[in-house]
């Protein structure tokens, strides 16, 4: 559905991007993870096609951002990080003025109006100024107002950035369900743990350059050569160590408190059989499972060198 090869950007001597590479396919839900300044926006603004890239070539459902814009625009919702809102406009007046510039008329504008406030939540502030919303509100008015053309991909810059907790929660779950629904989305952040939930791709940008650009299940699996297990059981915990330590697939055992971290050598993904182990011993588990790398370590990981090869 989008596809970038080579985008570049560049103001003088500075590069904003520089040789971006995308291939997204419809219901991927990509994240876009870089500082401020890195590129995020430079690059949503190109594939939007609100701005015209130094060199490369950017497409969406097959179209050249150079020689078919404007059947791009019909495809693409863009939400800038911060946009305005009119102050003496009801929710609902606001939306059906969008909807009216898109050119949906009649009985059908206030039927995709009422759908897009009941798909972002907002159906209870209907009768509500627009300029009273909160924050997270009036992000969702926002998202709810470039769904109205039932664009295939959406191109959300921080969507997430200022919201309150709960507000972030509501904002990702509905990330979720526009994956669900079979858009494609560029969702840009500059904190990563707020789309650890949401993404089945990300990429990492910095200073215009794309250092990573992968699906979340393999930069996990890029990082972490060696699985590490947590282990809880009812008794003595020194013992148990022991054990495990002196099994073949195991590097390394540490002790935490009452919990046991097992490090197993590198490239072994079948250990069902320690845990047979500690039972034919006489062992009590009360916790056998992996210790998941969250995409916040990962990005640690990431920076620090660890996933030059991804």
């Amino acid at each position: 559905m989008i596809e970038t090869h080579d985008l570049t950007k560049r103001y003088g001597d500075f590069y904003a991007i520089r040789g971006v590479e995308l291939n997204l396919k419809e219901g991927d839900l990509f994240g876009f993870i870089g500082p401020n300044g890195a590129g995020k926006t430079t690059t949503m603004r190109i594939i939007a096609t609100l701005l015209q890239p130094t060199w490369g070539e950017a497409y969406v459902g097959g179209n050249s951002i150079y020689t078919n814009p404007k059947e791009i625009r019909r495809l693409v919702g863009y939400m800038p990080d911060f946009f305005g809102v009119y102050d003496d406009m009801k929710v609902i007046e606001y939306l059906e003025f969008f909807a009216a510039a898109y050119r949906i008329r009649g009985a059908e504008r206030r039927k995709v109006c009422d759908r897009m406030l009941d798909i972002v939540d907002l159906d209870f502030k209907r009768h509500a100024f627009a300029n009273t919303l909160s924050r997270g509100q009036t992000q969702r008015l926002g998202l709810a107002r470039v769904m109205l053309h039932d664009p295939q991909v959406l191109l959300l810059d921080e969507p997430l950035s200022g919201l309150d907790p709960r507000a972030r929660i509501e904002m990702r779950n509905l990330l979720k369900r526009l994956g669900e629904m079979g858009k494609t989305v560029i969702v840009s952040s500059h904190i990563l743990p707020e789309l650890a939930d949401v993404c089945n791709k990300i990429g990492i940008i910095d200073r215009g350059v794309m250092n990573v650009n992968a699906e979340v299940a393999e930069v996990m699996q890029q990082l972490r050569q060696n699985i590490e297990l947590l282990v809880s059981i009812d008794g003595d915990s020194d013992e148990a160590a022991k054990l495990l330590e002196s099994q073949d697939s195991v590097e390394e055992v540490k002790v935490d408190g009452g919990e046991i971290i097992v490090t197993l050598k590198e490239g072994i993904v079948d250990y069902h059989d320690l845990a047979s182990e500690l039972v034919k011993s006489g062992h009590k588990l009360k916790n056998f499972s992996e210790n998941k790398l969250d995409l916040e370590s990962a990005f640690m990981a990431l920076t620090k060198g660890l996933g030059k090869n991804i």
